[in-house]
């Protein structure tokens, strides 16, 4: 049976005007995308932004402007059966940004990337300057950065 998988993103611009990203390892595979996840039954879509943005870096946001929703058909990367729906909203901290951050695109510790069934993510400044559809994997994360660099 095939599902619909919503997933609520983040674009976060620091004072520098660089973009914060995630490096993600999972199951064996490696990603740079932009920070959020998947909607929770029963939970709006920026609810659902707060809360992942305070589960995996920690970080109080105020949700902005929605800036893109899926405008066509996209497969999930990791189940063929869904069919993926993604809504971005600008977003601002409301403390700064404490997580460790990296310098490198997919800096992992050698255990963190042992386990090839694991899962693991670092956080990421990429420079405006070097933003480009080329600095994040999803096919819809790309459209949003096109956008992002066309319209500012």
């Amino acid at each position: 049976m095939a599902l619909f998988n919503i997933r609520v993103y983040g674009v976060l611009l620091d004072e520098q005007k660089r973009l914060l990203v995630t490096d993600e390892f999972i199951r064996g595979n490696y990603f740079t995308k932009l920070p959020g996840g998947g909607l929770e039954f029963g939970e709006g879509t920026r609810d659902c932004l707060k809360r992942e943005f305070m589960e995996e870096a920690g970080l109080e946001v105020e949700v902005g402007e929605h800036l893109y929703t899926t405008d066509f058909f996209q497969i999930s990367a990791f189940n063929n059966k869904d069919q993926i729906i993604c809504i971005y909203y600008s977003v601002k901290a409301l403390a700064p940004f404490q997580m460790p951050t990296k310098e490198k695109p997919f800096d992992f510790a050698p255990e963190q990337v042992a386990d090839p069934h694991g899962t693991c993510e670092v956080f990421r400044w990429i420079e405006w300057e070097d933003l480009s559809e080329n600095s994040v994997s999803l096919p819809i994360d790309k459209i949003v950065i096109n956008l992002l660099k066309t319209n500012s």
